[in-house]
């Protein structure tokens, strides 16, 4: 058992821990999304240049006029196929963040429930021990 004077510095490393863990998480999911559109921007300008040098290649001018209906079937089916790929890395970023989350969560309270029991010696865990019990029961649903 601890002593009741550790209590509040027992709270404070629990919340800071817990902040850290949450800090980090947002850091790295800000990552993951700053990756996706750098991913996008990148295939922006490639499509870009690749019709720029279709332009460029065409000899005549009856080629130039089919360049526009080429290219919009061309995009819409790489579009869609692009898009697919996007919701699928964005939902995967997403239930990375929400687990990690759901993660920090359950180990700031069993932190904060040792410190709370730890705190025994000094008349806390009685009015305390229903709130903490509850924690044990507690399982987020992220």
């Amino acid at each position: 058992m601890s002593q009741p004077n550790d209590l509040p510095l027992s709270l404070y490393k629990a919340n800071t821990e817990f902040q850290l863990r949450v800090n980090k998480l947002v850091m790295e999911n800000w990552k993951k999304w700053l990756e996706l559109s750098s991913r996008a921007v990148d295939d922006g300008i490639a499509e870009s240049q690749a019709r720029v040098e279709q332009l460029i290649k065409a000899q005549d001018w009856a080629a130039l006029a089919t360049l526009p209906a080429d290219t919009f079937w061309r995009q819409l089916q790489q579009h869609t196929g692009d898009a697919h790929v996007t919701n699928q890395i964005a939902a995967n970023v997403q239930a990375h963040f929400a687990q990690g989350l759901q993660e920090a969560i359950q180990t700031w309270q069993k932190d904060t429930a040792a410190a709370l029991g730890g705190a025994g010696g000094a008349g806390l865990t009685g009015p305390w021990d229903d709130i903490v019990a509850q924690w044990g029961k507690f399982r987020p649903s992220i």
